[in-house]
């Protein structure tokens, strides 16, 4: 069996590297297919690129994303790039007879106003928060799209909704990170330069959910190895947070004593974000093991690491 992951060098990928080798899937049977290696976004390109590793399963990590910031700078862009790969895989796909399909989607497909904890039956009850509602909704066609090629032409594949990522080796460029590295790089560079004041987006009073990177890939692989079903699958730790009480949080554990400045000029995105995950755990054993205080501590870690500061 050869598994083909598209982005698997990148943030996530890395990870599901590790938890495949874990389950006996060695780095021989592991494809890491990488943006300069074929364009996912051109239909001829991705099935040429089928036809040619012939792999057995596909696992569709590879997007477009960003924070706030780059979803409303870039709304076209990650529309048409997200709808694009993930379209022509599913149909290189449906040509090229693979077993199985995992199709990565985003928390960003549910609507703005979805009760929360968020179950997988509501995800058509509205339209999605309109900063990311473009990602959001062409990421939400893809599982269409699935399972019409499962009714159709018999196609295996699942759809995962994992929530709000971090972790080691997450994106902490200020131009697209997501709020956890943003706020990680600000408190840390605040202490490296000797600034006593930081800024932060919007009110702080919106809620979101975080899961670890390591806790993803375990779910991912579970999934990948145990689930054949059509419905989307939340994947989350089912904990609930105001980003005021996360930077507040990151702040403490960055041992950053300075004031924190709101700019409620700033969106705040979408109000609440908190997952029911019980199908995941029922479906294929999935339940969340790092805490978000542990999961901090070590990200806060490797960020000071790789800035050469010191760990304390």
């Amino acid at each position: 069996m050869k598994y083909l992951i598209t982005g698997g060098a990148g943030f996530l990928g890395q990870f599901i590297q590790r938890e495949l080798a874990q389950h006996g899937i060695s780095s021989q049977d592991q494809i890491i297919l990488r943006s300069r290696d074929c364009d996912l976004t051109r239909q001829e390109q991705v099935e040429a690129m089928m036809r040619r590793l012939k792999p057995d399963v596909v696992l569709h990590l590879a997007a477009r994303v960003g924070g706030i910031g780059a979803n409303r700078e870039n709304p076209g862009l990650y529309f048409y790039a997200n709808m694009m790969m993930g379209a022509n895989l599913i149909e290189a796909a449906r040509l090229t007879g693979i077993k199985k399909l995992v199709q990565v989607g985003t928390i960003c497909a549910y609507p703005k106003f979805t009760p929360v904890p968020f179950q997988e039956d509501d995800l058509w009850n509205g339209y999605p928060e309109e900063t990311n509602a473009p990602y959001g909704i062409a990421k939400k066609a893809l599982l269409v799209m699935l399972q019409a090629y499962r009714q159709q032409y018999g196609l295996n594949g699942i759809y995962l909704l994992p929530v709000n990522l971090y972790g080691p080796g997450d994106n902490f460029d200020p131009q697209s990170s997501h709020v956890i590295p943003a706020l990680i790089r600000k408190f840390v560079e605040a202490q490296k330069m000797g600034i006593d004041t930081i800024d932060a987006w919007g009110t702080g009073a919106a809620s979101r959910e975080f899961l670890h990177v390591e806790d993803c890939a375990r779910g991912i692989v579970a999934a990948t190895l145990h689930y054949d079903g059509p419905d989307p699958v939340n994947l989350g730790a089912g904990r609930e947070i105001t980003i005021r009480d996360l930077t507040q949080l990151i702040a403490q554990l960055s041992d950053f004593k300075g004031d924190i400045r709101w700019d409620p000029s700033k969106p705040d995105g979408q109000p609440r974000r908190c997952l029911n995950t019980e199908r995941a755990e029922k479906l294929f054993g999935f339940k969340a093991r790092i805490s978000l205080e542990d999961g901090l501590i070590q990200t806060i870690r490797w960020y000071r690491q790789q800035a050469g500061l010191p760990l304390s």
